[in-house]
């Protein structure tokens, strides 16, 4: 039986190392606090930027997940030493590498992305996530490692924490009837990823030889905009039509000269001006695999997220 060693236990280690569970792997999950061992996983503690102890923590994997998760503001300090060591834990156990992306490598969008859309990012966070794929593919070239990635859009879904849901994070303003404050235009096109289909995408990726040396996209159904997405939950729960305004830009600029998350959001505007579209016919044709039906992740999300989330 094969073990998938999953590094970050976050919303996406843990609904990954679920999934893998359900599949019936062997699962051990590692993170800087640990955890409590269970006949389903086993936790072990470990930083994931010492590349010597995430070796010895990795020992045995037949593949390995990237599910780190670094402060916002952080990425251009914390993400390479960690990125780094992962790679090296890949060389030295010899197990696939599968690392969770994002959409930030491709800079602002022109139309829908897919995975062959032009890595042309000019911010900090997406020049950030660039670089560590491309040391991923050359070391994949060289023969030192197996890779692949997973990039997806925004989380939505129950298991994900309202700091790092845009939608979730409304919940609480849509159940008291105040309105919604949004970044960005709140009626341009985006996509989501719900975070079971995340995690359904990393563990195929970790158990199909195709996958290998390139980049797949997370499964989406068609793009709601945030007003059209926050109507939909209100009426899940049954109440009047989501009020959504976005926040206005000199006013974040504003907060963020106290917040360093708020600037990090300011420096890739682009994402929230524009429509923002992920496309995976790749994903679908190769794999078979779908994203859950939009009405089900609405659901889920409202059934899961407690009241006084």
């Amino acid at each position: 039986m094969a073990l998938h060693v999953i590094v970050g236990k976050g919303p996406v280690g843990t609904t990954t190392a679920e999934e893998l569970t359900a599949r019936g792997h062997r699962v051990r999950v590692l993170s800087r606090s640990g955890g409590v061992s269970t006949d389903a996983a086993e936790h072990r503690q470990v930083d994931a930027g010492d590349a010597d102890a995430l070796v010895r923590a990795a020992a045995g994997a037949d593949v390995l997940y990237n599910a780190v998760n670094p402060a916002y503001h952080r990425w251009a300090t914390d993400w390479p030493p960690v990125a780094a060591a992962l790679l090296t834990a890949a060389e030295r156990t010899e197990a696939v590498l599968v690392t969770m992306g994002n959409l930030y490598g491709y800079g602002r969008p022109s139309g829908p992305m897919t995975p062959e859309t032009p890595l042309a990012a000019t911010d900090v966070k997406g020049r950030v996530r660039n670089r560590m794929w491309a040391d991923a593919l050359a070391a994949h070239g060289a023969g030192r490692v197996r890779v692949t990635e997973a990039r997806a859009a925004d989380f939505v879904g129950p298991q994900v924490p309202a700091a790092q849901s845009h939608l979730v994070r409304q919940l609480p303003a849509l159940r008291a009837g105040r309105r919604a404050w949004v970044v960005g235009d709140p009626d341009v096109r985006r996509s989501w990823a719900y975070l079971p289909d995340v995690a359904a995408t990393l563990a195929t990726l970790g158990t199909d030889e195709r996958a290998l040396g390139r980049a797949w996209h997370v499964p989406t159904t068609p793009p709601r905009s945030q007003r059209q997405a926050l109507t939909d939950l209100t009426e899940a729960m049954s109440l009047p039509p989501a009020r959504v305004s976005g926040i206005p830009w000199p006013v974040l600029r504003a907060v963020g000269l106290a917040v360093p998350m708020m600037r990090e959001v300011v420096d890739i505007r682009h994402q929230w001006d524009a429509d923002y579209v992920c496309d995976a016919p790749a994903t679908t044709a190769t794999f078979g695999l779908t994203a859950t039906p939009w009405d089900e992740v609405v659901h889920a999300t409202v059934a899961g997220v407690p009241v006084t989330a």
